[in-house]
């Protein structure tokens, strides 16, 4: 499934300022989003003791961000969410979060929470940098 879906509930959700986080993610979990590629590995960003991967709903949502930031993006691979919270995350290591069309109307970010991330790679979880 396309993030079409995903696309609408984050405009939705910005519009109104209310949602239904569990929704959300479930939404996320079964779209598939556009994960930018760099130098041959996924583009992120760290902040504090949390690194950011990058994720899109659209490849017009992707462009505008790297035109932004003046990032050249040399592919970007479409991957589930299920497979970026409960696959890519855990092999990364360390709290690492996903960060929805952050330079589009309705951005979003998916914090590396227990619940959204699985345990042992979540916020404060034994083992998980922090």
């Amino acid at each position: 499934m396309r993030a079409e879906a995903l696309a609408l509930r984050l405009t939705e959700l910005a519009g109104t300022g209310a949602g239904d986080l569990p929704a959300l993610v479930g939404e996320f979990r079964r779209s598939e989003v556009l994960v930018p590629v760099v130098d041959g590995g996924l583009l992120s960003v760290a902040t504090g003791p949390v690194r950011w991967l990058f994720a899109f709903t659209s490849v017009e949502t992707l462009e505008v961000f790297a035109g932004q930031r003046g990032e050249v993006i040399d592919e970007w691979v479409p991957v589930f969410g299920a497979r970026l919270l409960d696959q890519v995350i855990p092999d990364i290591g360390g709290p690492v979060g996903v960060a929805v069309d952050v330079a589009g109307a309705a951005p979003m970010v998916l914090p590396p929470v227990s619940g959204i991330v699985p345990d042992a790679v979540a916020l404060g979880a034994e083992g998980a940098a922090v």
